[in-house]
């Protein structure tokens, strides 16, 4: 604690205007994790992964947890914590109050590797990451199992808390009740909560409803220990015991340390302005430090001159490591362990077969719908699913999108890749079309097809029916994303309106999490999407909002270094082959999949097995098969999603022959070279005609723009819907108007 306290007074005297969230008033927290360090290597862990917010954290890191404090010197300098090897995303950075240090401790002789994660200034959000990483810890140690109860002995999580931000923030709640659900446990969690009475400048009375901030924890039965941080000797006797309570009922936890905030909500802030009682209170007592080491000295353990000589070894310590900051080099500290062989994402366009051999995937979609002879599957579900996906295999054609979900991941586990898939309802699917998990009528049994391709399968499909909540559960997966690259992850929304309830999880980990931190992540987010009469909340996934927080060039061709991919599918192989993409590659990125609702049963929206055969990719551009002369093109239409098929048949009804019609799968990267070799086939044409089902303030056309302009040179014109506040109208007879407008439009253009 004297460290911790001094560290605190040499960043006050070198770095006097910078906000560093010290643990001043709260250093009883070194108590705690000193104990909390003995008795998880006691308890025969081997793994501690932690989700803390700002304060405290540089004290930890530097004092305990092996982070170099020339780095971190070197970061206040105004340089790169990344070494001079990232490229691409990895020049954004952050601030120093989310660094992190991920390393292994030697504590009585016994390794303990200890992996603190990075989090946003969103408070509470990095602890379903903290979870959803332990659970793949879990996994990854091959102790944690797919079902109840399925958690490893060895890996822990903690979650440190403000004691505002625990009452205050409902991703605490999410994330609680996660625990007791099958496929998002972790064993329970132990949980500090950082009690400083005053959350930002609120105090207690006036900032929640009840006189404890621990009374989240009452929700799920967890005990909660308060303890005084004055007193660092109970401190240590209560770390001791929520932490022998978790390995004996492995169940969530609380400790609740009770201290306060020697300076403001940061270092340049006045507490007083609001709280003037309290600090008067708070300024006239010793510090914790200097009050136990009056104890300690009273009482013969420790010397004064053993103090002095503490205390000035330290203090020599950081000068000198202050000194060589501006020669220190960061080291690589990503790409090792279990993502060794994975790389950034190259500046060029790169393809990836991502074709199986079709007698490989007749096998995998039989296995699909095939169960135990005694099994008793829901009539419909045999004669439309079951029997309806063997006829298609069997012809060869008509290959439907839920088919090709299912010989995506099929072959993925065959490939030696694990497959999860979480959400609300994910097992049958929103629309009724997955059934990737069948319920036994008569006796209620599950059976999971996929997870029997083989005698002795190695590799599962994981489906994880979550609770009704976004962020956390999001959360989680990115946590899981983040532990290995060699899952393959996903995320679906119910509706893809739904994603915005993580807004906060897509803006600070999965849309920037490689920029600021050098941390990759492969997860993937399917959002239903579609124009079809629901009203608002149930027609768009918001795409505009997913462009907007890409990197993606306006004025230079990109190549596959962007932050994420974005794709539009149209055909069933299309989405087949971006989800065995993802795993292919030697890099990681987020795919956010804005995915079909209508499309799902479409009687045009189907493939040939053979589209999914050796040889064949993803492509970013379709272009138009039925243009027989392209020098009779006059006009181009350019449409990303189920849009195409609403234009195609339009076109056809009125039998046109001057009308192509350009297909954008993927938007971001943007394929400027895919939409040059198309484009070119009409050197006639006109017009150029951006062509979508969204309002002209959402949708891609703002993103589209711009680039055909600066990429391309083409001067691109507009035909959708007008302006509008909300996602979609709610009236019947407007959606028809609208419907009838954005099909006609484009060819009345002249």
């Amino acid at each position: 604690m004297l460290k911790c306290q001094a560290f605190d007074h040499f960043m006050a005297k070198k770095f006097v205007s910078l906000k560093r969230y010290g643990a001043e008033g709260a250093e009883s927290i070194m108590a705690f994790f000193l104990q909390f360090l003995k008795s998880c290597v006691n308890g025969g862990l081997t793994d501690l992964i932690i989700g803390m917010p700002h304060r405290g954290r540089l004290n930890l890191l530097i004092n305990l947890l092996k982070l170099p404090p020339e780095l971190l010197f070197h970061k206040l300098s105004g340089k790169s914590e990344f070494p001079d090897t990232a490229k691409a995303c990895g020049d954004g950075g952050d601030v120093i109050s989310h660094l992190i240090s991920n390393t292994e401790l030697d504590i009585d002789g016994i390794p303990l590797q200890v992996t603190t994660l990075h989090n946003p200034s969103h408070l509470e959000a990095v602890n379903p990451v903290s979870v959803g990483k332990t659970r793949c810890r879990h996994l990854e140690l091959g102790e944690g199992g797919y079902g109840v109860g399925s958690w490893s002995d060895k890996v822990l999580n903690l979650q440190i808390h403000g004691d505002g931000a625990i009452v205050g923030q409902g991703i605490n709640q999410e994330t609680l009740f996660l625990g007791k659900i099958p496929h998002f446990e972790v064993g329970g969690s132990v949980h500090l909560i950082v009690n400083n009475q005053v959350a930002f400048t609120t105090p207690p009375e006036r900032g929640r409803g009840t006189p404890y901030c621990s009374d989240i924890a009452k929700m799920i039965a967890a005990p909660v220990v308060h303890v005084n941080g004055n007193m660092p000797q109970d401190v240590i006797r209560a770390t001791q015991l929520v932490t022998e309570y978790q390995r004996k009922f492995r169940k969530d936890v609380f400790l609740d340390l009770n201290c306060y905030r020697l300076r403001g909500h940061n270092e340049l802030d006045d507490p007083t302005f609001t709280n003037p009682k309290l600090y008067e209170v708070i300024r006239n007592q010793r510090t914790v430090p200097d009050q136990f080491a009056a104890i300690l000295k009273e009482t013969g353990v420790l010397s004064e001159e053993d103090e002095n000589q503490t205390l000035d070894n330290y203090t020599t310590w950081l000068n000198n490591c202050y000194k060589q900051a501006d020669q220190y080099s960061p080291p690589e500290s990503y790409f090792k362990l279990q993502w060794r062989g994975f790389t950034q994402a190259p500046a060029a366009i790169t393809v990836w077969d991502t074709g199986c051999d079709i007698n490989l995937l007749r096998y995998v979609a039989t296995q699909s719908v095939t169960f135990p002879e005694h099994f008793k599957v829901h009539p419909t579900l045999l004669k439309n699913h079951v029997n309806g996906r063997l006829n298609r295999i069997s012809e060869g054609h008509d290959i439907d999108w839920s088919t090709a979900e299912a010989m995506a991941w099929g072959s993925l586990l065959y490939e030696g890749y694990n497959v999860r898939i979480s959400g609300q309802d994910v097992g049958r699917g929103t629309f009724s079309h997955r059934h990737a998990m069948l319920v036994d009528q008569d006796t209620n049994d599950l059976h999971i097809p996929l997870n029997h391709l083989a005698e002795g399968q190695a590799t599962f499909l994981e489906i994880a029916n979550s609770h009704l909540s976004e962020e956390a559960v999001l959360g989680f997966e990115y946590g899981m994303s983040l532990e290995s690259p060699k899952h393959l992850f996903i995320w679906e929304a119910q509706f893809g309106d739904f994603f915005n309830g993580a807004q906060i999880q897509i803006d600070t980990f999965i849309s920037s999490g490689e920029s600021k931190w050098m941390r990759c992540s492969g997860l993937v987010m399917l959002l239903p999407h579609g124009y079809d009469g629901a009203g608002p909340e149930h027609s768009s996934c918001r795409l505009e909002r997913f462009l907007q927080l890409t990197d993606s060039s306006e004025t230079s061709v990109d190549g596959e270094d962007v932050n994420m991919h974005i794709a539009n599918p149209t055909t069933p192989s299309q989405y087949f082959h971006l989800l065995r993409r993802q795993m292919v590659r030697n890099y990681r990125k987020p795919l956010i999949v804005v995915g079909p609702k209508m499309l799902i049963r479409y009687p045009e929206a189907v493939s040939s097995l053979a589209e999914f055969g050796p040889g064949t990719r993803f492509n970013p551009v379709l272009g138009d098969k039925s243009v027989r002369a392209p020098e009779a093109v006059t006009k181009v239409l350019l449409v990303s999603g189920k849009h195409f098929y609403a234009l195609r048949k339009q076109r056809d009804d009125l039998g046109l022959l001057d009308v192509a019609i350009v297909r954008v799968e993927e938007l971001c990267p943007f394929p400027t070279y895919y939409l040059q070799q198309e484009l070119e086939k009409y050197s006639k044409a006109k017009y150029f005609i951006w062509c979508q089902e969204e309002h002209r303030n959402m949708g891609a056309w703002t993103y589209c723009k711009p680039r055909f302009e600066n990429l391309l040179g083409i001067k691109l014109m507009y035909s959708g819907r007008r302006t509008l506040a909300a996602p979609a109208v709610g009236i019947g007879e407007l959606h028809k108007q609208e419907v009838a407008y954005v099909i006609t439009h484009p060819f009345e253009i002249s």
